[in-house]
């Protein structure tokens, strides 16, 4: 691999830490309010954090794109901050990719927030400790699975990340060209020797993460 492919590999893992802890803060109030409310409003916030499960990219990236060009709310707001436009740059990809990525985090975590039940946290609360305390001394621990599950599959997730990273940060070197989108370019210029070694490492990638995700599942091992 030359040093353009070393740049995109590095930018791509600067990208998924950043989002994978933006995502933790962001998605864990997420995930206890639809794990423990009994609002009618929980079904739609429910459907919306999931929706880039089954929306192309292009439509999330689509969108953004709008929402954060000149003309859009976004757009508007970063100008009149002094901030430009957040279109390819590497915060527009930050922030597309904490949309694409949000229910991969959510998702786990809030099942293992409802997997806890009422029990440990009204033990908690006949023991004087106030909500706040019996969210991060009982349901955090407790949760621990799911948000390790999260940050591993929100993490895996950023990193293979295609048409919503090309259509917001496009395919500048050094500042928004991701693995993806670099082993596109190798592809689109018969490279495909140096584009066997990027593929091969993602595929390897994938591979170590689901093979974590299977092998440390501690549900599975306790029913065995």
């Amino acid at each position: 691999m030359d040093s353009s492919d070393l740049s995109a590999v590095w930018l791509t893992l600067k990208l998924a830490t950043v989002v994978t802890v933006l995502l933790l803060v962001i998605g864990t109030p997420i995930a206890w309010w639809l794990a423990r409310t009994n609002s009618a409003w929980k079904g739609a916030i429910g459907a919306i954090v999931a929706l880039p499960l089954v929306l192309p990219p292009t439509v999330i990236g689509f969108y953004l794109l709008v929402a954060m060009g000149p003309n859009g709310p976004v757009g508007h707001l970063t100008q009149s901050l002094g901030l430009g436009l957040l279109p390819f740059t590497f915060p527009g990809l930050v922030i597309a990719s904490v949309f694409y990525s949000l229910p991969f985090v959510v998702q786990p975590i809030q099942n293992a927030f409802e997997a806890i039940g009422n029990r440990p946290l009204e033990v908690a609360a006949t023991l004087r400790a106030s909500p706040w305390d019996a969210f991060w001394s009982v349901a955090v621990p407790l949760a621990r699975p799911g948000f390790i599950s999260g940050a591993i599959l929100g993490f895996a997730h950023t990193v293979g990340e295609f048409g919503i990273v090309l259509m917001i940060g496009g395919n500048i070197p050094d500042q928004t060209r991701v693995v993806s989108v670099q082993i596109y370019d190798r592809v689109e210029a018969f490279e495909y020797a140096q584009a066997h070694w990027l593929a091969g490492a993602m595929a390897l990638f994938s591979f170590a993460v689901l093979l974590a995700l299977y092998s440390f599942n501690p549900a599975r091992r306790r029913s065995r």
